[in-house]
């Protein structure tokens, strides 16, 4: 019986993403709302943006409705507390659609949503020992980065969208592995609303996600996560390698800019995913080597780190590590590519 409520949230989350993304590509249509090309995009047309509602509405009228209707018992503040850092989160992002902000609101809206998932996460465990509470001093900033990390990665068509689908899928069998299917049930309508929007992003893509999906989703993943680990610390190595292929991308490309003295936050085209596309790689053809990197890579060692929880952390410095060597040659292939195309062209 538990199978098929969680089977009906994620039919419902689909039906509810495709038809609101649908409704987002008309009124970013009537209201002019188009992604322009520019030598800093991936994208050639005009594009409309804010597509990720869907998947916003999804997690807050499927996923968090269901988790609170399947989980025994219920510790309600915790999904209380997420639906007001989704809606947070995914209302400064559709404000940033309409017309850019500066960052200093954007980074603390995060923070404060951050914040206060953090502290839903842990008040069930600092209840007992409230020296535990200084777990939040790292999960605050790892949630932020979640937010943007995947605000960062949304940059070609449908690579944001599959790889929410891809994590949250992982999130939900860990769930229901354990037995939470309250948990379970918000992960997977989370993911159908990822596959909803793909109907339309997909390459080539009618409508982007927009800042009101990608931090909205990203700060999804990131709570989805800790909550996994907060009711099986053991899940922990599992669900650090689940999103690993975006967190090095992301990460290390950051940490590059930063040392280059470049505004982090600034508009560019320099993580992996974006120099393949740089170097004639289709959107398609870039989103399908990411996805069989998830299946062939990180689905093994997450399964690994979850089987034996012992190895888990040997199996994560694998994911991170086989990830940084991956980022780094292909970066330097794709750099050395645009030289030789740009010396011969010299010649």
């Amino acid at each position: 019986m538990e199978m098929i409520d969680v089977a009906a949230a994620a039919l419902l989350g689909f039906g509810l993403s495709v038809a609101l993304t649908a409704a987002a590509l008309a009124y970013a249509r009537r209201r002019g709302l188009l992604d322009q090309p520019g030598k800093r995009r991936s994208h050639t047309q005009p594009t409309p943006r804010g597509g990720g509602v869907g998947i916003v509405a999804a997690a807050l009228l499927v996923g968090l409705p269901a988790w609170c209707v399947l989980a025994a018992p219920l510790f309600w503040p915790q999904p209380a507390a997420i639906a007001l850092a989704l809606i947070a989160v995914a209302l400064i992002g559709w404000r940033d659609d309409h017309a850019p902000l500066p960052v200093v609101p954007r980074l603390a809206v995060h923070a404060g949503a951050a914040l206060l998932v953090a502290a839903a996460v842990l008040a069930p465990v600092a209840a007992h020992d409230a020296r535990l509470w200084w777990i939040a001093l790292p999960l605050v900033p790892m949630l932020a980065g979640f937010i943007n990390a995947h605000n960062f990665m949304d940059g070609i068509d449908g690579i944001l969208g599959q790889q929410g689908l891809f994590v949250m899928l992982g999130y939900g069998v860990l769930s229901m592995w354990m037995g939470q299917t309250g948990l379970a049930g918000f992960a997977f309508a989370v993911a159908a609303g990822c596959l909803g929007f793909l109907f339309f992003n997909a390459p080539p893509a009618r409508i982007f996600m927009g800042d009101v999906g990608s931090g909205a989703l990203g700060l999804a993943i990131g709570a989805a996560g800790a909550l996994v680990v907060q009711r099986n610390p053991a899940m922990l190595w599992g669900c650090l390698i689940l999103p690993s292929a975006f967190l090095v991308d992301s990460g290390l490309t950051l940490a590059r800019r930063v040392l280059a003295g470049q505004r982090w936050y600034a508009p560019h085209r320099q993580h992996l995913y974006q120099w393949l596309v740089r170097v004639h790689w289709s959107h398609a053809e870039t989103d399908v080597a990411y996805m069989i990197w998830n299946l062939v890579i990180v689905a093994p060692l997450a399964w690994a780190a979850t089987r034996w929880p012992m190895h888990g952390v040997w199996c994560c410095i694998a994911a991170y590590l086989a990830a940084l060597v991956v980022w780094h040659v292909g970066k330097r292939a794709c750099l050395a590519s645009v030289q030789g195309r740009a010396t011969h062209e010299i010649a």
